[in-house]
Formats: structure tokens, sequence, C-alpha cells
């Protein structure tokens, strides 16, 4: 951390109660200065040649017959100004980043200028300020911080921007090149480790300025990261891992956290600042399960339909990235279930359409070439696939989804998903057992949603020993094994495979 010391004469100020400050001098006091609640018990001579705004308020007291000056909208308060009182008494002080923003405001307030009396505070502490602080990469971060509550007078003094450009321009900065000190709290890096680049060999990670930029609050984080940005000379990926990173820090992970009275609108301008962050490639820079949990406190503290929608635009371009876990979002109505499975099933149709409008630009470049590995597209349409019967099995249990729901995004998933309907039957079956009450027509409907043909040797094992579904689908499955055995094997049918095609014992699934 930086410092400059100004003045060389000893500290004469001291404290006379809770509220008063005076100078220990043989010389009366001749001026009373009023901070708010604080008064200061002063010299008019030290003060009125370096500062033009003391000199006219303590004429126009002087005309009154008084010698009390009062000052209540000074910036900095009663702080600020001491530092400003001990400089025209050449008395020291120290500036460090924790006051020189106060200092500064209250010094542009008080008229502190060259014109008044040459080195004087502005200018002192604007060398201070360009040579020292904005070459420090922690002491820019601390300044920013302390400017919030000087506001507007840290804004007009521009010190802020100054701050976010100084910051912004030292992330962009070659790793190798960083030789300033910051904090990295990452696996292997204890939680309060302050690295020293100066003192290592090795050259800093490309996220090294991530974690102490969690320490803004969301406003100039927003500024900052904007900036940052506009440079572009960062990549989407570290952009992705800052935001992830700030989110972790600020945004709680408990539901009650999120939803308390006190917290919730802060919460909600924490997670949408944080999207409209997120970087302009929808493709990359952030994972799919980072959006999800984005989108997951969206709903629960109520955010715009334009917020979510952004999110899921996003989405649908990595959704087969997605866990089933990922996916289980509340829903925004107790009505509606535990889950909200029409987002989800909004989401599948995002994909599946973007998938295949992808297709048939690989068709019409492609149509005389012979396809013999799946491409991008076909790979993670099974994994979508795969991704949405995990999805059904877990959301089947909740006795408030309703039956359409469930059919609607199982049919969601285009064909090609599904080489393999295991998945799609043991979401059926969880779907059956714990709706008892499910109609004849119903639980038709939605056990013609499996092609027996695509089961495998132990779903077809299962399927004949579950007395929850339809003898006709068991018939079926029977008929099926019958002629992949038969398929399989040259010679006719033995006892054993007879006895394979009679009525099975079944049994119901645990």
């Amino acid at each position: 951390m930086k410092f400059m010391k100004l003045g060389s004469k000893p500290d004469a100020f001291q404290s006379g109660g809770a509220d008063v400050r005076l100078v220990v001098s043989d010389l009366a006091t001749d001026v009373i200065v009023h901070i708010g609640e604080v008064r200061f018990y002063l010299h008019k001579f030290p003060l009125l040649s370096k500062s033009s705004k003391l000199q006219k308020l303590v004429l126009k007291a002087t005309e009154k017959g008084t010698d009390d000056v009062h000052i209540d909208d000074l910036p900095g308060g009663a702080k600020g100004f001491e530092i400003c009182a001990k400089f025209c008494y050449g008395m020291v002080v120290t500036l460090s980043p924790h006051n020189v923003v106060a200092a500064r405001c209250a010094a542009e307030y008080l008229g502190m200028t060259e014109e008044m009396d040459k080195g004087n505070l502005i200018f002192k502490i604007e060398v201070f300020i360009n040579s020292s602080i904005l070459r420090s990469w922690k002491d820019s971060i601390i300044v920013l911080q302390s400017t919030k509550a000087l506001l507007p007078w840290s804004e007009e003094l521009k010190v802020v921007g100054r701050c976010i450009d100084a910051i912004a321009s030292k992330t962009s900065v070659d790793p190798a090149n960083v030789s300033w000190s910051y904090s990295y709290n990452k696996k292997g890096v204890a939680c309060t480790e302050i690295i020293e680049p100066a003192g290592k060999t090795s050259v800093a990670p490309k996220d090294w300025w991530v974690e102490d930029l969690c320490e803004l609050d969301v406003d100039l984080y927003k500024r900052v990261m904007v900036a940052i940005k506009s440079k572009g000379r960062m990549s989407p990926d570290l952009i992705g891992e800052a935001l992830k990173a700030y989110a972790v820090r600020w945004l709680p992970d408990s539901y009650d956290a999120l939803v308390a009275d006190d917290y919730m609108r802060r919460n909600q301008c924490l997670v949408e600042t944080i999207i409209w962050l997120l970087p302009s490639d929808k493709s990359s820079g952030c994972s799919c399960r980072f959006l999800l949990k984005l989108l997951k406190v969206v709903i629960l503290v109520g955010s715009g339909d334009h917020v979510k929608e952004e999110l899921m635009r996003r989405i649908s371009f990595q959704l087969h990235k997605a866990s089933v876990k990922d996916l289980l979002l509340p829903a925004a109505e107790p009505s509606d279930g535990i889950h909200d499975v029409r987002l989800v099933h909004n989401l599948v149709q995002r994909f599946v359409a973007r998938t295949a409008l992808s297709h048939n630009g690989d068709f019409v470049e492609k149509s005389d070439e012979k396809m013999i590995e799946l491409n991008f597209e076909q790979e993670s349409t099974l994994a979508l696939g795969e991704l949405v019967d995990g999805y059904l099995s877990e959301v089947a249990a909740d006795p408030d989804l309703e039956f359409s729901t469930f059919v609607e995004l199982a049919t969601a998933v285009p064909e090609a998903a599904r080489p393999v309907h295991d998945g799609l039957y043991y979401a059926v079956d969880a779907y059956i057992k714990e709706h008892p009450n499910i109609n004849k027509a119903d639980k038709k409907k939605i056990c013609g949603l499996i092609d027996v043909k695509k089961l495998s040797t132990d779903a077809c094992v299962h399927a004949t020993q579950n007395d929850r579904l339809p003898l006709r689908v068991v018939v079926q499955v029977l008929f099926f094994q019958q002629l992949r055995a038969g398929s399989s094997s040259a010679v006719p049918l033995t006892d054993g495979g007879e006895n394979a095609c009679a009525k099975p014992k079944r049994r119901r699934r645990g």
C-alpha cells in the first residue's frame, strides 16, 4: 500500500470532547468551524491563506459579528476537513488509499487550488494519485471502493473513471509481465494468501485479477467489467470465469437468503447485472451449469421475462452439456408442481430447432458425401436424449406433474436422440409407479412412447417382470425377445426358447 506524507510540524490536533477538535497553541483560536456536529477551534491565518472557500465564509461570519463558520455539506466530513486543516498548518498528515479521496473532495470544496498557494493540497493529492495510486493494482481498487461514499464529487473529479481505467488496463497486461501483488484464492492457494509475483519464478495465471475485483460492489463491478470488455483483449472464457467468481462471492446459496425481503431486490440487481455482462458470444464464455444456476436465481427472485429469455437463449446453445441436477429448476408457482418442467420443455424445443437448422445446412453442403462418423450435432443430440430421459425419471416422482406435461417433454426429443429406449422406459415406469391412479387410456398412451425393439436385454427382462405395465406391452417385449433370440441363433428354438415365451412370473419393480 502506498502512502504520502505531507508537512513537517508535529500534529497538534487534540480532542476536547466527543465532538470537539482543537489545536494546541500559544495563540488563542479565533475561528470555530462546524463540520456537521463536530467543532474545530482553529486559527484564521493558516486556513485563509490556502482556502478560498474559508476566506468567503469567514468574511461573511465577521460581517455578522461571529467567529462561527458552519459547513454542513463538506464531502469527506470531519475526517476530510481535518486532513485539509492540518495541511494548512503544515502539520504532518499521511495520505493513503483509504483517505485520499475524502481529502481530494474536501480540498476541492474548500478551494485549495494553485491560485491560492503554490503547491496547495489539490496539487499534492493529484501527484499522489497519478504517480502512486493509479500505478498500484491493490490501491486502485481500494480507492475505487471509497469513491461511492463521496459521490457525486468523486465522479466529477474523475477519480472514479481514472481508477476504472487503471484497473481495466492492468487486467489486459500479459500475465508474464504482472509485477504487482494480487489475491488468488483458487485450488491449491490459501484463501487469505496474497501472491507477490516479483518473488515468483512462475508466470501469473490468466485469471489472476478475478478475485480482487469480487470485492467491488455491483455498480462499480459493472463499470469495471464494461471497461475490460471494451478494450477487446479479454477472452469470453475469462470474462465468464470472472462473472462466475463474482456470482459465487455475492449470490447466496440458500433459498431463504435469496428471497428474504431485505435482500431480494439486491439479489435481483446482482443476477441481472451478471447476465447483462455475459460475453456477447452466446455459445462460449460460460458453462451451461453456470447459466442454469443463474436461471434458477432469476426464477426465485422474480426477474423480468426479458432476463429469463436472454438466459434461455444462451442455454439452448449448450443444453446437451447440462446434468439432470442442473435442470431441476423450481416452479414459479406452487400449483405447477415442484419443478418447472414446462421451462425445460421450452429449452429442449429451442435446442432441437437450432440443431435441425444446423443439420439442414450440413445436408446442403455435404449431400454427396458419405457421413461415416457422427458429427458434433449428432453427438449433442444423443447427449440431449440421455439428459431428457434422466430428467423425466427424476421429475416423475412429483405427484403434481401432469400427464400431458410428461408426454410433451418425452416427445420433444427427436427420434435420432434415442437409439436405445432404456432411459425412456425407466422414466415411464417411474411415472406410472408414482401416479397409481393413472387411467388405462393414459397408461396405454404413455407406454406407447416406448419402442420395445430399442430396449436392451436388461430392460426387456425388467419389463417382463413389471406388473405396472399393460399386458399388451409385456407381450410385445416377449415377442421381440423371441425374435431377437431367433435372429442371433441359426438353430430352431429349444424348449428353453419356448419357455421364454410362456407367461412370466411378474414381480413389482421396487
